[in-house]
């Protein structure tokens, strides 16, 4: 069981930048890849960002390619997600997830999430 604490959550204006940040403990060399999904009010919760361990390869949401970047280090078991320019569009609970297995649709396999930490942007 991997056990996940996301941080850096707040409230900012539009345009501005959070940085996320996401502590993995427990059975983390079961870890195959680490990702971002969020989920606004009424909204289904949806893939943000997420990097496979083995090669360092990333992967985003057209939603936010150009403004997110996600980064990891796998030896502190933590990964990032830069967010930039940020919209209102982009107000959401956002989760951290594990991977276990390394799937070819890299937006599916997660089964281990985060409590969630909450991104408010103004307009």
């Amino acid at each position: 069981q991997v056990q996940l604490v996301e941080s850096g959550g707040g409230l900012v204006q539009a345009g501005g930048s959070l940085r996320l940040s996401c502590a993995a403990s427990g059975r983390t060399f079961s870890s195959a890849a680490m990702g971002w999904f969020r989920q606004a009010p009424g909204k289904e919760r949806e893939f943000v960002a997420a990097i496979r361990w083995y090669g360092g390869s990333t992967y985003l949401a057209g939603s936010v390619k150009g403004r997110f970047t996600i980064s990891g280090d796998k030896v502190k078991n933590t990964v990032y997600l830069q967010m930039n320019s940020l919209k209102p569009d982009d107000t959401a609970v956002y989760y951290c997830a594990n991977a276990a297995v390394w799937s070819s649709d890299y937006t599916a396999g997660f089964g281990a999430w985060g409590q969630g930490t909450q991104v408010t942007v103004s307009s």
